[in-house]
């Protein structure tokens, strides 16, 4: 148990940090120039299709971390006692571990948990050995079950990376604010989770928050020509020349139309819908089936890069052939030609695939010990990071309105997972008082 509670700060913290990269490298990749980039609209990278595709590249990737595993086990097994070495052991009628199962068993009837499953303080006290005898193993065809999340994960997915095109990365994780609310929704919908009135009501503060921080963003016109990392200083007439085509490069990006912008926030903010239902999905499916986390996301990698390469197949022959497709998002061999002959986006390909791949088993993990919702809520906590790295590279400017909103994200996120006490009036027990007074 100890031990549990115990990575529960490392798995979040990886979550966060895996997270903030592959965000702010997706962003990177899509402001890389394609053609006409000594033109003054510059064609940029915009193939959210193949992004999804190398995310379950990255997500396959954990198939050789499984590989490795197994062979340094059996290279350690291999370098111990032979089977005519085992020493004789006498079997015990009733050992110790039983009696610890039987007592965490009887605990865990006067658990908190049963009252409200996602409280990150109550969950991690259940043994996992008593988790585990209570899951059957995903083997044989059950192993499909994961393609469902797999599925939501294309459709979200997809969706976000073509918004992240006319957003800016701090709004892109603004708007997925919204994933709380649908993450709690379904909770208590489909898995029958309770959820407090306090815990609703820092649900909204989260939101309230990252809308904010959002608002902030959506009022900065963004008319001056954005500063890169390295602008400053004396250099020679080469640099500033490709440092000019640099800027245009990220201005084209950065600066849209406010229709393109209330498009870009729409198909974000529809997207959590899907990365909702996954969420929910892998929770359900972790609960009622026992399976090592690098094993799902394995899996899940798997399925999504299969009906997401077929996919991207019909879409090509269907739309990327034609005239007006041509170059376009559905453009499978134009977006493979991209990704082959521009180093940049090639390199930052690699990267993402490996930090989506770290991210999601880092947020499965989170999810088996604590919940869907509260890694959720935990994820949003990147928007943070993210305007702070976006501030260090001269994407964003310091807005005071942005504190503001940080400071209600990081408040409804640490009352929600009860690290800051609840305020009394929303509590139970100060009801109870207040009608026994009365009474």
């Amino acid at each position: 148990m100890a031990g549990s509670k115990s990575l529960i700060p490392l798995l979040v913290g990886m979550m966060l940090l895996t997270g903030v990269c592959n965000t702010l490298l997706t962003k990177y990749q899509d402001m890389q120039c394609v053609g006409n980039c000594k033109s003054s609209k510059p064609k940029t990278f915009e193939q959210p299709v193949l992004q999804t595709l190398q995310m379950f590249v990255g997500e396959s990737g954990c198939w050789l971390v499984i590989l490795m595993t197994n062979l340094i086990s059996k290279f350690r097994k291999g370098g111990g006692k032979n089977d005519d070495d085992i020493e004789y052991a006498p079997v015990a009628g009733r050992d110790s571990t039983e009696e610890e199962i039987e007592e965490a068993a009887a605990a865990l009837s006067n658990s908190q948990t049963l009252v409200d499953p996602t409280n990150i303080l109550a969950k991690p006290l259940i043994d996992n050995e008593v988790a585990h005898l209570q899951r059957r193993p995903l083997t044989g065809w059950r192993i499909t079950l994961l393609a469902l999340p797999a599925i939501c994960d294309i459709l979200g997915t997809t969706l976000m990376n073509a918004g992240l095109l006319f957003v800016a990365a701090s709004i892109y994780q603004m708007t997925r604010g919204a994933l709380v609310l649908f993450v709690g929704l379904f909770s208590v919908i489909f898995l029958r989770r309770h959820l407090g009135v306090w815990k609703w009501l820092s649900l909204f503060v989260v939101v309230a928050g990252v809308a904010l921080v959002g608002l902030a963003g959506a009022l900065d016109k963004g008319s001056t020509v954005p500063v890169l990392p390295g602008d400053s200083g004396p250099h020679g007439p080469k640099h500033d020349h490709l440092m000019h085509y640099a800027r245009l490069a990220a201005s084209a990006v950065e600066q849209h139309t406010s229709a393109e912008t209330l498009i870009g926030i729409l198909m974000i903010a529809g997207a959590q819908i899907f990365t909702a239902s996954q969420f929910v999905l892998e929770e359900s499916i972790m609960e009622k089936f026992s399976m090592e986390t690098v094993n799902v996301v394995a899996w899940e990698g798997t399925f999504g890069f299969l009906v997401t390469l077929i996919g991207m197949g019909v879409l090509h022959l269907a739309i990327g052939r034609s005239e007006k497709g041509r170059g376009g998002y559905f453009d499978a061999v134009e977006g493979f030609h991209q990704v082959f002959t521009n180093r940049a986006i090639a390199v930052t390909s690699v990267l993402i695939m490996f930090s989506i791949g770290g991210f999601n088993f880092f947020g499965l993990s989170v999810t088996r010990q604590i919940s869907a919702t509260a890694r959720s809520t935990i994820d949003t906590c990147r928007t943070l990071f993210i305007w702070l790295v976006s501030l260090g590279l001269g994407w964003e400017t310091f807005k005071w309105l942005q504190v503001g909103g940080f400071a209600l994200l990081v408040y409804g996120t640490g009352v929600f997972n009860e690290i800051i006490p609840a305020p009394q009036a929303f509590t139970k027990s100060w009801w109870r008082r207040n009608l026994a007074r009365q009474n």
